[in-house]
């Protein structure tokens, strides 16, 4: 193998690390963005309804009971992300804000709250070592069976 086949081999394989990155971080804006919005019109939205007095008495998208309160303390990290990975995988903002509020990351309206911004960036560094459990859960059936199967644990 000659020098110049040698930088094409190492670019091509820098090329293609570059994108997973950058495929993988799209991924991650696509599931966290939209629930930085909460217009009415949009199917990705949490409708809260309000009392007089302002606070949250139900959530439609599913029961407001304590069972969502984060007490993810007895769940290892490497459970905690796993959960989030498959609930976003799921597709349903249901779900994924029931997961948010049960591993603490978001608030009783289903916005992400101070703890969810670091969660991210470890979440990040945890996919690139965990492609197995990702390949697991790589249907939404699978990833909302995974769901129903832990978020209890």
């Amino acid at each position: 193998m000659n020098r110049n086949q040698k930088i094409a081999l190492g670019c091509g394989a820098a090329g293609c690390l570059g994108l997973i990155v950058v495929a993988i971080a799209c991924v991650i804006l696509y599931f966290a963005w939209p629930f930085t919005t909460t217009n009415s019109n949009s199917n990705r939205s949490i409708n809260v309804n309000r009392s007089a007095s302002g606070s949250p008495e139900s959530d439609t998208t599913s029961s407001n009971d304590d069972s969502d309160v984060a007490t993810s303390s007895s769940m290892s990290d490497d459970d905690k992300h796993k959960l989030f990975q498959a609930a976003a995988l799921t597709q349903d903002t249901a779900v994924i804000q029931r997961v948010w509020r049960r591993l603490g990351l978001a608030e009783a309206d289903g916005t992400p709250n101070d703890q969810y911004t670091q969660f991210m960036k470890d979440h990040v560094t945890w996919l690139f070592s965990n492609t197995d459990f990702m390949q697991s859960v790589n249907t939404p059936e699978k990833a909302r069976a995974y769901v129903d199967e832990h978020i209890n644990d």
